[in-house]
Formats: C-alpha cells, structure tokens, sequence
C-alpha cells in the first residue's frame, strides 16, 4: 500500500455517522499519518456514478469504503466480488479497493454482533427473540445461525415482513417462528433478545421487562440509553448496545482496509467515548 490512502462513509443521511471519528482514532494510533477518513451524502441513484469517478481527481487512491443505508444491497452489482457472509444477507457495509482498482465487499456487521455480543459474556443461546424485520434483522438472524441451539421468534408487524424473515431463516439455516408486533412483549422472556427497530418503536415495551431479564442487544445508539436499555439493565440483565457493535464491526473494517491486525480497538473506544 502507498503512504497516502483515503477512506470514506457513504449514506444518506450520513451526518450522524460516527464512523470518522473510529476510523481517524485507529489511522492515529496505527501512525498512518497520510490517511483520511470522510463522509458523503450518497443515495441509491448516486452511487454509481460515485464509483464511476472515484480517484478521477488525482488525490491518494481509494483503500475502502463503509456503506450504510440505503446501500448495503445497492452496492453489490458494483463490486467485482463478495464474501460467502456479505452473500449470506445480501447486504455489503464494507468495500476494500486492490491496487488495480478492483472492489471486495464484504459484511462486517454478522461478526461486529457476534464479537460484540461474546465482549459482554454472551455465548451460546437455546432460543432467542428478534424484534423487527429489516436489514438489521436478517444480519441478526446470520449472527443467530452461529450461537443460537433453538429457535428464533421474530415479531413483525405484517404478514409479508413476516414470510420475508421466514424465507431468511430456510437461507440461514435458522429455525424461524415468527409472532404479531402486538406481542412482542412475550418476546422480553428470551435468553436473548436482538432489537433492530428505529429509535422509539420499542419505547413501551420498557414496562414489561421481567424481573430477572436475559440478554438485550439493543442496535440503537442515539439516544442512549433507550428508555427498554434503561429498563433493562435496571433490572440487572445484560446489554449490548449500538455503540458496541459500531465499534466492533469498524475494527474489522480497519483490519482490512489497512491490513494492519489487530486493530486498536481501545482507541477506537477512546474517541467514540470522548467525541
């Protein structure tokens, strides 16, 4: 690799993005003074053009790419190739550019769960919960197929949301049940529950933490705690949060943009935690 390379966050919207401020902490710490790390509103009809032109304006060539949504799956026909566990979802958040230009996806989001799951001393499960039916929720359910011994219930609010993560789990090799959005208390009572819904969608569920919970991975990370966060370890259950698993799936991301391993992840922390 050449001393000067630049990386970059494509979404939209993309202003809230915090993954800069990771991805700068961990060129500091490596001493890779001559990378940058920037952000740019990029949607679905934009993209192809932004990979059309990319290093036409003479500055340092490209090392990679993190995508967020709307991208994940828009990405794919642009790219020359991708993993096994890019494939697995259909969803790539991580591009990484070879010296002859050619773009590998990959998905680093199924072991940013896992790890950040295993960090907080959550292994192996008998049964799990899901709550929504996104893009998230697939790439749960692909963590789920690797520590999940059960089934996985996933409450969804529609019958087509549902067929949706049923056919993910046959892909998966996961035992999907799937159960009404009106009940998703009932999923509260799960050794492990992953919530993949936007901010405020679970708000209410926070009255009905059991006493002695399980474990909660709550994807959110704005705002933090979630008031079902709150509840949660209120009560003395485990929890993961947003902020873990952002952490987590960017030193992947670093390790292989820059083939430096293992990334410097306590940094990484360190500036997230002082931003």
């Amino acid at each position: 690799m050449s001393e000067n390379r630049r990386a970059a966050v494509l979404g939209s919207p993309i202003a809230h993005s915090l993954s800069p401020v990771l991805h700068r902490a961990a060129y500091r710490k490596l001493g890779l003074s001559g990378w940058t790390y920037d952000r740019f509103e990029v949607d679905e009809t934009a993209l192809p053009d932004f990979f059309k032109h990319l290093g036409e304006d003479g500055g340092p060539a490209w090392a990679g790419l993190s995508l967020t949504m709307p991208l994940k799956r828009a990405v794919i026909p642009l790219l020359d190739e991708i993993t096994d566990t890019a494939a697995s979802v259909e969803a790539v958040n991580t591009v990484v550019f070879t010296d002859d230009g050619r773009g590998h996806g990959d998905n680093t989001d199924i072991p940013g769960m896992l790890a950040a799951l295993r960090e907080r001393g959550v292994g192996r499960v008998e049964r799990a919960a899901v709550l929504g039916a996104g893009a998230t929720a697939s790439s749960a359910l692909a963590a789920l197929s690797r520590i999940c011994d059960g089934e996985v219930t996933a409450y969804v609010r529609s019958e087509a949301r549902a067929a949706e993560m049923r056919q993910w789990g046959e892909r998966l090799g996961v035992a999907v049940r799937t159960a009404d959005w009106g009940d998703a208390a009932e999923a509260l009572g799960a050794p492990l529950v992953i919530a993949t819904t936007p901010a405020g969608t679970m708000d209410a569920l926070a009255a009905s933490v059991p006493d002695r919970p399980g474990a909660l991975f709550d994807v959110l990370y704005e705002p933090w705690p979630t008031p079902l966060a709150a509840a949660w370890s209120a009560r003395g259950g485990s929890l993961v949060g947003g902020l873990d698993l952002l952490v987590h799936q960017a030193v992947l991301q670093v390790e292989q943009m820059t083939g430096r391993a293992p990334a410097p992840l306590a940094a990484m922390r360190e500036a997230l935690a002082a931003r």
